[in-house]
């Protein structure tokens, strides 16, 4: 059952895009922009009343000094502090479309393709515009970002904080490129053993941060996996952002709570299993290069 929740948060905060579409103004005083799944939607040039149904969405937009004109976000948006003051539509998958409607937004931004049917019927014949943001890359929330900025009107901030996390991110990628990578094995779930594959947001931020997912030649986004595939990979460093956390601090209490098996591994020979906050790594918004950042220590904090 924990494993099914936190593959469901995963769900909710993963998207992103691959480029900046192109953008038109209508005659009546809008714009028309392609979002991340290829739909045309119009939106006032300056929407002034926006429901987000992702904390990362909610995220961005409060970075973006965009904070004041939320006015729906999901139970699930806890950060920044102020989030939590903002009428709440539910959570992402099962949003309350009454409730939405009853706000009487300009703009629902969402992270999920698989809301848009549902959304559409009702939302568009009340002339509320849905835009979707898709992402499974770092390089992806940046794009994303600007996005973001573009059709809410505030291009300027999004390209200075874009400007800002990528000299982080370049900065990160430089200091790793002489140093090996630790192989690296991303625990999602224990009960099934569930980690990340190629299509998931986490394994490029892995690999960026200067390490070498195990995983990441799997095809599927969130597959089992099994602990023989484990052992024969060996990994140097078991990461985990799941309730089941375990930390180096305590070596025998991180072997009981893995998966019997895994105690052959370097990773727990070693001492290197730790947790780190899932909501760095698993909301594709501005706090991923803070992720990032994070990884990066754990992964060579021992090199000089």
């Amino acid at each position: 059952m924990k494993t099914k929740i936190l593959i469901l948060f995963l769900l909710f905060n993963l998207f992103a895009c691959q480029q900046i579409p192109k953008q038109e103004t209508d005659k009546n005083n809008g714009q028309i922009v392609i979002d991340e799944i290829g739909r045309e939607v119009k939106i006032n040039t300056e929407p002034k009343r926006i429901v987000s149904l992702a904390p990362s969405i909610t995220e961005i937009l409060f970075a973006l000094g965009l904070g004041e004109r939320v006015v729906g976000v999901t139970s699930y948006c806890n950060y920044p502090s102020q989030a939590a003051k903002i009428a709440q539509v539910s959570d992402t998958l099962h949003p309350n479309l009454e409730m939405i409607i009853s706000l009487k937004p300009d703009l629902v931004l969402i992270s999920t393709a698989s809301q848009l049917e549902q959304f559409m019927a009702k939302l568009s014949e009340v002339g509320i515009a849905v835009f979707v943001i898709k992402s499974q890359s770092v390089e992806g929330v940046l794009n994303s970002i600007e996005l973001v900025g573009q059709i809410t009107g505030h291009k300027l901030q999004a390209r200075s904080l874009v400007e800002s996390l990528r000299a982080r991110l370049e900065n990160v990628k430089k200091q790793n490129q002489e140093k090996t990578p630790p192989k690296v094995f991303f625990i999602v779930g224990t009960e099934p053993l569930i980690t990340a594959g190629k299509p998931a947001f986490v394994t490029d931020l892995i690999n960026l941060a200067g390490g070498k997912s195990i995983s990441d030649d799997v095809a599927a986004e969130w597959p089992a996996y099994s602990v023989e595939s484990v052992i024969a990979r060996a990994p140097d460093i078991i990461l985990s952002p799941g309730d089941h956390n375990f930390d180096t601090s305590d070596r025998e209490s991180a072997k009981a709570l893995l998966p019997k098996g895994l105690e052959v591994t370097p990773a727990v020979v070693n001492g290197k299993t730790y947790k780190i906050d899932g909501d760095l790594i698993l909301r594709p918004g501005p706090r991923i290069i803070d992720g990032l950042e994070e990884m990066a220590k754990i992964f060579h904090k021992k090199e000089k």
